[in-house]
C-alpha cells in the first residue's frame, strides 16, 4: 500500500514577528521544515513526501536545501489561497491508491510512534487524527461580559498528521471550499464520514510564536 505524507508549509511568520517564514527559521542550526520532513523519512524511508510551499518561497527553499545538503526526496506543489486549496493542490500528486497523511510543516516533534499509529489505524478506520487532552480550564463566551465554564473532558486538542484513505480524501477535496474547513478532518466530516481519534504526543507542538521557538529549543 502506497503511503503519502503531504507537508503543508505556507506560513508567513507574522505571529513570529519575523520577515522570514516560520518554517525556515533555524532550529539547532537547521530549518524547522527540514526537521519535520526528516520525522516522516525516519518513520518510513519509502513514504512519498509531497511538500507544499507558496511559489514565491520555493527558490529560497531550494537554496536552503543546497546550503544544508538536504537530500531527502520529495515532490513539490504550490501553496494556495487557504490551507484547503494548498492541500487540494498536493492531492493532485497522489496518483496511486493508499493512505495520505497531512501534516503541518511547523510540527517537527511528532513522534515516530504517533505517525505509525495514525497510518496503521487508517487502514481500518479510513480517517484518523491524533489528539491530546485539554489540561486547562475552558470557558465558553456567551455574550459580551458573559461566559461559563465547560467540561474540558468533553474536548480534545487536535494535532497532525491526519491520515486518510486516499480515495476518501480525493473525494473530500472535490467539495466547494467553506471557512468551516479548518483542517482535513473537517473536510472529510462534511461528507458525513466519522473521524477516529487516537492519542497524539504532547511534544508535537505547532511552532507559530517566539515562545514556541524557545520551547522547541528546549525540547531539542
Amino acid at each position: 500500500m502506497t503511503k503519502y505524507a503531504i507537508i503543508v508549509a505556507g506560513g508567513k511568520g507574522l505571529r513570529m514577528g519575523s520577515d522570514l517564514p516560520k518554517q525556515f527559521l533555524l532550529l539547532a542550526g537547521k530549518p524547522v521544515l527540514m526537521h519535520t520532513i526528516e520525522a516522516f523519512h525516519q518513520y518510513d524511508s519509502e513514504i512519498e513526501i509531497i511538500l507544499i510551499l507558496p511559489k514565491e518561497q520555493q527558490n529560497y527553499w531550494h537554496q536552503l536545501c543546497h546550503e544544508h545538503h538536504f537530500k531527502i526526496k520529495y515532490s513539490l506543489a504550490d501553496g494556495g489561497e487557504t490551507r484547503f486549496h494548498s492541500v487540494r493542490n498536493g492531492m493532485n500528486l497522489v496518483t496511486k491508491p493508499g493512505l495520505v497523511g497531512v501534516h503541518d510543516g511547523v510540527r517537527p516533534f511528532v513522534s515516530k510512534e504517533v505517525i505509525a499509529r495514525c497510518y496503521e489505524l487508517a487502514v481500518a478506520h479510513k480517517a484518523v487524527i491524533p489528539v491530546v487532552d485539554v489540561v486547562e480550564t475552558l470557558r465558553h463566551i456567551l455574550a459580551v461580559g458573559s461566559s461559563e465554564t465547560v467540561d474540558r473532558n468533553a474536548y480534545k486538542l487536535v494535532q497532525t498528521p491526519q491520515v486518510f484513505d486516499s480515495d476518501l480524501l480525493i473525494q473530500a477535496y472535490q467539495q466547494e471550499y467553506t471557512p468551516r474547513f479548518t483542517d482535513d478532518a473537517s473536510v472529510v466530516e462534511a461528507m458525513q464520514v466519522p473521524v477516529y481519534l487516537t492519542e497524539g504526543n504532547r511534544e508535537n507542538i505547532k511552532i507559530t510564536t517566539p515562545f514556541d521557538l524557545k520551547v522547541a529549543d528546549a525540547l531539542l
